[in-house]
């Protein structure tokens, strides 16, 4: 599939008033600038293009790969990066700023397929899988929401059956990103005692399919499909062996909570460097609508909260690295960094005027990419209760 090329040159500058890079490491600096550079080289010129027509750039996966930015976090004799958390927050950071739905691709592979298979998989499945999915010759999938269970994942439908040799799996799962074109699928499933086990469903099981989601007006470079299986033989070592109950699907959106937290900070980052610069360019009352007073409240407010997101990202990821950080404590950061990129969208859009709304410009994308972000993997209103929950010590939601 070829891709038109935008005729916009991409001119970033992210925004550092606190000047945190002093709290960056060298290593940190440089994985940030050769992401960047990735971007600006590979995901911009083509973005558009893909997101007008709703085309996944599958061509991407494999360069990502060779980036590095799948799973970072896994330990390199698994053929990832063994980096830290902090590292995969900043290429997190700068891969939405291309555009979320490639974000979410790495986010999914990495924190949703990766890491379960790192953290719960047996020895041998580590070394069937992740050095694969680490180089983009893979790519995963996570099977967790359904289409009548969303922010109630422990209503779940999808069942395992022993049948003494393999087991059978049976059911359908709802707004995967990557389903249509994964070759494997982390699923997770009720045996017969009603307890959530994760399975590695493979391309070409019989009776799995991956029908796509048509029609969306959000993360259109994104793939996004239906996980459907009829009666699917699931081989006994394909059961992910060292985890038992919720809190393994859990555990894995807490790690793709904390990138997406990242994630959205650059997509704000964005936003908010487009319009200062459209303001200091466009003449209105022949003067630049950057001297307006009202125009300058926009901006300083857009600065300001990135700055504080900024502070939240990089203490959440000493915490993460010192494995500290709770599921809350990464609640606190989804919800509000992707709260203020949705605002900071709208408010950066309003300043581009009419232009805002066309793809000469990556607002209005952003935008429509945040309305999904902002409810995938917790929904604002879920993230504010398991906050509440912890401030009260009342579960608000059962």
């Amino acid at each position: 599939m070829n891709f038109h090329h935008s005729s916009r040159t991409d001119i970033f500058e992210s925004p550092d008033f606190y000047e945190i890079d002093d709290l960056l490491t060298d290593e940190h600096k440089l994985i940030r600038q050769s992401v960047r550079d990735f971007v600006k080289k590979e995901i911009s010129p083509i973005i558009e293009d893909a997101c007008q027509r709703a085309v996944f750039p599958e061509h991407l996966v494999k360069k990502m790969g060779e980036m590095g930015i799948f799973g970072p976090t896994i330990p390199q004799e698994y053929g990832a990066g063994g980096l830290d958390y902090i590292s995969y927050g900043l290429m997190m950071q700068e891969i939405e700023r291309g555009d979320s739905g490639m974000r979410s691709t790495a986010s999914v592979q990495g924190s949703l397929v990766m890491f379960p298979i790192y953290a719960f998989g047996s020895e041998d499945q580590r070394h069937k899988y992740l050095p694969k999915l680490a180089s983009g010759d893979f790519l995963g999938c996570f099977g967790l929401t359904e289409p009548d269970f969303g922010s109630n994942p422990s209503g779940m439908k999808t069942n395992l059956k022993d049948m003494g040799d393999h087991f059978l799996l049976n059911g359908s799962k709802m707004w995967i990103s990557n389903a249509p074109k994964a070759d494997i699928a982390v699923v997770w499933a009720k045996n017969e005692q009603g307890r959530v086990k994760g399975v590695i469903a493979e391309r070409g099981m019989e009776g799995f399919s991956t029908p796509e989601i048509h029609g969306k007006w959000s993360l259109r470079a994104s793939c996004t499909g239906e996980l459907v299986f009829d009666n699917v033989k699931i081989p006994k070592e394909n059961i992910l062996p060292n985890i038992d109950g919720l809190k393994g699907p859990l555990k894995c959106l807490d790690n793709a909570r904390y990138g997406i937290a990242w994630g959205a900070l650059g997509a704000a980052m964005d936003c908010y460097d487009s319009a200062r610069r459209y303001a200091l360019e466009r003449i209105q009352f022949d003067k630049p609508i950057a001297s307006f007073q009202l125009i300058q409240k926009k901006l300083a407010e857009m600065l300001t909260e990135i700055t504080k997101a900024q502070l939240v990202c990089w203490r959440l990821g000493m915490l993460k690295n010192a494995g500290k950080a709770s599921s809350a404590q990464i609640s606190l950061a989804k919800r509000n960094n992707v709260e203020i990129a949705l605002n900071i969208a709208r408010e950066a859009r309003q300043i581009h005027g009419g232009m805002g709304i066309t793809g000469e410009y990556p607002i209005m994308r952003h935008m429509m990419n945040l309305e999904s972000v902002v409810t995938y993997e917790g929904t604002q209103d879920i993230h504010l209760l398991i906050l509440g929950k912890e401030i009260t010590g009342i579960q608000a939601f059962v």
